[in-house]
């Protein structure tokens, strides 16, 4: 095989689309903390989104949050939410119990090793009666960053 011409070097940008995008910051950035950078709309595209900063610098990761301007049109940016996103975070047990008291839901299995060996967990795509925030349909798994993880991007 050839050698590759380019390297993946992180995660630049992340799109999650909902039918209301206030329902997204209530999370992203409420609750996580993230940034809003600036805001685009687009007819052509169908989408009202919020451009948010997770991190500073060249390593930041862009994460939009998107909610279509007619949701009876194409393309619907809040058909297909996202499996999945993985997020470091530097004490996954505080941010456990901050982020339930405040109302998100964790999927079954607690925190626990994940593939990789960090520990993990994931926060529900849905929220319920006792636990009202969810992940707007997106499935979030938080992860214990390592020590070197954290002085890196801390």
């Amino acid at each position: 095989m050839d050698e590759k011409p380019f390297r993946i070097l992180g995660i630049q940008q992340i799109a999650i689309g909902g039918l209301d995008k206030q329902r997204l910051r209530s999370l992203w950035v409420d609750l996580f903390g993230l940034t809003v950078k600036s805001s685009f709309a687009s007819e052509r595209e169908n989408v009202d989104e919020d451009i948010c900063a997770l991190g500073s610098g060249p390593t930041a990761v862009e994460v939009d949050l998107m909610q279509p301007l007619d949701p009876e049109r194409k393309p619907a940016v809040h058909a297909t939410p996202l499996n999945h996103v993985g997020l470091w975070v530097d004490d996954l047990p505080k941010a456990v119990q901050w982020l339930s008291a405040h109302g998100e839901r964790f999927a079954p299995g607690g925190i626990r090793k994940g593939a990789a060996g960090h520990d993990i967990c994931f926060i529900h795509p849905k929220g319920s009666d006792e636990f009202p925030l969810g992940g707007e349909g997106v499935l979030i798994e938080l992860v214990q960053a390592p020590p070197e993880v954290v002085a890196a991007l801390g």
